[in-house]
């Protein structure tokens, strides 16, 4: 049970708590107490490590322990921590391990199936069935693609397929069935039905085994039959089946008494009956010192203090495992020990190092290392083993103790290496004690643009992964400080423009907004700061994700906007894209070498483009950046004159709603983005340019008014009356000064809008109940009136609050239960940041 309180010290009845809780100087402590409203939210997850799309942990669930933590997909990223008392163990960090055995193996490229691509006849499930002609023989799985390692080409709609196994015995402690499959499945075991599921498992995942097909298997041969269904993509098949072992070791888990996000910082706190522990993840994501901000480093710390003032025997063990450097379990990782002065350091990766040859959205990354580093001293050992080793070597003996595993590489579905650090605090009385690790991942290169490999920005300083690691370690206690400071930079302003649930919202997403980019230098040493559509579609620089992220990196970094927009003007003046708008993307992540999304965006995406780079001369006080791309400007915004006021049957952002023609709401970005274009140009020095478009903008308003006209509101289309839709690209006409639409427009729709909220938000429109909670933002910031602007806003702190769905926040949901109708830990959520950029301009 998590206990939310309102004052850190409540937390520990008084007594300090490490250095980042207990003996501070008073602003330190004035710190914690303003930050503390923040507990008051329950997160769907909680941020852990946040550095990139593929360096990624989350905890999701209200406890750090009891279950795995995860990549933002859902897949395993296993940490895992336990603190031992007085010679008791207690989990507090990820899932109780278990040990698996193969009862009958995934077939790899070595057990034999018998298939079928027809229908066969009769009791084909059952083991006396007799196998026709019909039947071939063959060993491995069976795929339909060409980059998979499975053996059998599977290219109908359907296949049937049979395994045969002996059993010594049929008692198990407890028995699951390992598969993967794609698309719809059914399993028998000895003709009873096993398991079934419509849709597809994207590598090999246990699933329990209905109780009757557990009870048909028997001493001698038994049968697996499949019937898998391919409905659409993909088609892929393996099975087996594996026991889970009783506990070698029995271990205790800790009471969490308290959980808390900051911008930067994720806490814990535990009761471990004498001791208290106080667990923090520490991203440094501090946008204005981009040295730091994109080193692949996050810290963990460990502080304990005594509770009852006695002196109790305390040491802390953490683990990280190989399954955060592969993208599935069946890939074979090696490992080694990097000799850096004055660190211990466990380097982990595949050993087959596929650089950049994998692409998409559901998928991990499987090259480059994984690092875990601490001070080397006394009080820390460290090893490199199976999970279940450490673990008991920790348990019994307070330390980790022997060589690191020789048997590599090794498959991590076979055994589960990890990273693990133990620190023995010694006698821990009334005086709190610290401890921390470092956690890293160099990718070697992180992003291909145009066929150019190219590595992250923080080499671009001269550092080796070596020398990253030293500084990382010796910039600790800095760096926090610092990250705090950051911490309560955001929260006071985030407080300022919305309130304390909004800025609680602030707090938590801060870290996902961020770390949904990879910074990376440009072949002629500029900064790319490329965004991935996570959970969307997997497209690398998208111009409508770069437009809903924006206002957070206008605020606290313009540069990064920059990098977000540069790399689409470099695809438009470099001319591999010929088109008078700009590009939907420049690929799928990690692969930017040219669009990859289906149909374009013209509207929208010239839009974006034109209202981006104007707001980022609005924040900069000059149009400099303008100057540079002014050409392919010139190109955009005569499209959108030609092309924008009344716009053709086609997708704006909001794509998952489908095509729209006389898009009400798109007109408004077309006439804003022509607007912007003549703000832009009086401020380079061009009057006639930026009166020709002034007015032309202007025009457009006075006609678009007259033809969205629908009674107390502003229908969805032009044709279309009793519609409506927010309009939240209208957030621009004030915020750039832009004063082309009379502010009784804006006023006129959140008057409408505050009549048809439900219990979770705002729909995006009359054609559906869902939402878009970056949207909401930007229509709330609209609202003239503080109380307005925050009832909109409420109900996005309830959905966040309230959702049943246990993921990174989800942008797109449904306003009458809060379920998350599709994406994840999208980098839009930084939209969340408009009203703070409102204060700011």
């Amino acid at each position: 049970m998590i206990v939310k309180m309102k004052n850190w010290a409540q937390i520990l009845v008084g007594v300090c708590l490490s250095s980042l809780v207990g003996c501070q100087a008073p602003e330190e402590k004035q710190l914690e107490a303003d930050l503390a409203t923040i507990n008051d939210i329950r997160p769907p997850a909680y941020p852990l490590i946040t550095v990139d799309p593929y360096f990624s942990v989350w905890s999701m669930g209200d406890e750090l322990h009891g279950d795995a933590t995860r990549h933002w997909t859902g897949k395993e990223n296993d940490l895992q921590g336990i603190i031992r008392v007085d010679g008791k163990a207690y989990y507090f960090l990820g899932e109780p391990v278990t040990e698996t055995k193969a009862v009958l193996p995934l077939t790899g490229m070595k057990e034999t199936w018998s298939y079928s691509l027809e229908k066969p006849a009769g009791e084909w499930k059952e083991i006396a069935y007799q196998e026709g002609k019909q039947w071939k023989s063959t060993r491995g799985a069976f795929t339909n693609g060409d980059d998979s390692p499975a053996p059998n080409k599977w290219n109908t709609e359907n296949i049937w397929v049979r395994r045969s196994f002996d059993l010594k015995s049929t008692d198990f402690h407890d028995l699951l069935l390992n598969i993967h499959h794609d698309d719809n499945v059914k399993v028998y075991l000895n003709g009873v039905l096993a398991y079934e599921k419509k849709g597809w498992v994207p590598s090999p995942a246990t699933f329990a085994i209905n109780e009757e097909a557990k009870k048909a298997l028997k001493v001698g041969e038994n049968i697996m039959a499949i019937h898998c269904e391919n409905t659409a993509g993909g088609a892929f098949l393996d099975a087996g089946l594996v026991e889970i072992l009783p506990p070698a070791i029995e271990i205790a888990s800790a009471k969490q008494t308290n959980a808390e996000v900051r911008a930067t910082q994720t806490l814990y706190t535990f009761d471990c009956e004498d001791v208290a522990l106080e667990v923090t993840f520490t991203a440094p994501m501090l946008p204005d010192n981009l040295e730091v901000m994109t080193r692949p480093a996050n810290y963990i710390s460990f502080g304990v203090q005594s509770k009852d003032g006695a002196e109790h025997d305390v040491q802390v063990y953490f683990s990280a495992a190989g399954n955060m450097a592969v993208n599935t379990m069946n890939q074979e990782v090696s490992w080694e020990r990097p000799g850096i002065s004055g660190l211990q350091v466990m380097k982990l990766g595949t050993s087959t190092q596929p650089v950049l040859k994998k692409k998409g959205d559901n998928i991990r990354i499987d090259w480059g290392y994984l690092y875990l580093a601490a001070n080397d001293q006394e009080n820390t050992t460290s090893k490199i083993a199976v999970n279940t080793e450490s673990i008991t070597d920790f348990v019994k003996n307070g330390k980790l103790s022997g060589p690191d595993a020789s048997d590599k590489p090794v498959s991590l579905n076979h055994k589960l290496i990890t990273q693990a650090v133990s620190f023995d605090y010694g006698k821990v009385g009334s005086t709190a004690k610290e401890n921390f690790v470092t956690l890293a991942y160099d990718d070697l290169y992180a992003v291909q643009f145009f066929k150019e490999n190219l590595k992250a920005w923080w080499k671009k300083y001269g550092m080796s992964t070596e020398e990253m690691l030293q500084a990382a370690q010796s910039d600790y206690s800095k760096l926090v400080k610092e990250s705090k400071e950051f911490d309560q930079q955001l929260f006071n302003d985030a407080l300022k423009a919305g309130g304390a649930d909004y800025a609680a919202i602030c707090a938590l997403v801060y870290r996902q907004a961020v770390s949904a980019h990879k910074t990376v230098e440009g072949p002629n040493g500029e900064l790319f700061f490329f965004s991935k559509e996570n959970f969307s579609n997997g497209s690398i620089g998208t111009v409508d994700v770069t437009y809903p992220s924006a206002p957070l990196f206008l605020i606290y970094n313009p540069e990064l906007l920059k990098g977000m927009l540069e790399p689409i003007y470099y695809y438009s003046e470099s001319g591999k894209w010929a088109k008078p708008f700009p590009a939907h993307d420049v690929g799928t992540y990690p692969l930017a070498n040219g669009q990859t999304y289906g149909e374009d965006m013209p509207v929208e995406e010239a839009g974006n483009m034109l209202l981006l780079t104007g707001a980022i001369a609005k924040v900069e006080g000059n149009a400099n950046y303008a100057a540079k791309h002014w050409d392919v400007m010139t190109t955009w915004v005569e499209y959108l004159a030609n092309e924008g006021f009344d716009p053709a049957n086609q997708l704006c952002t909001d794509d998952f709603a489908g095509h729209l023609a006389h898009n009400a709401n798109l007109s408004v970005k077309a006439i804003l983005a022509i607007a912007a274009y003549g703000q832009m140009a009086e401020s380079l020095g061009k009057p006639e340019v930026a009166e020709k478009y002034t007015a032309m903008a202007k025009d457009f308003a006075q006609k678009w008014m007259e033809k969205a006209e629908d009674g107390d509101h502003y229908s969805l289309t032009f044709d279309k009356k009793d519609t409506w839709s927010q309009k939240y690209n209208l957030v621009w006409n004030k915020l750039l000064d832009l004063n082309i639409f009379p502010e009784d427009v804006a006023q006129k729709e959140i008057a409408y809008y505050l009549t048809k909220q439900e219990d979770f938000g705002l729909p995006l429109d009359s054609r559906k109940t869902y939402t878009k909670s970056d949207w909401v933002m930007w229509t709330a910031t609209m609202a003239d009136d503080e109380a307005d602007k925050k009832a909109l806003i409420k109900p996005m702190f309830t959905y966040i609050n309230e959702t049943p769905n246990r993921i990174p926040v989800s942008d797109w949901h449904e306003t009458t239960n809060a379920k998350s109708v599709g994406f994840r830990a999208r980098s839009v959520v930084g939209g969340y940041f408009m009203p703070v950029l409102k204060e700011k301009l």
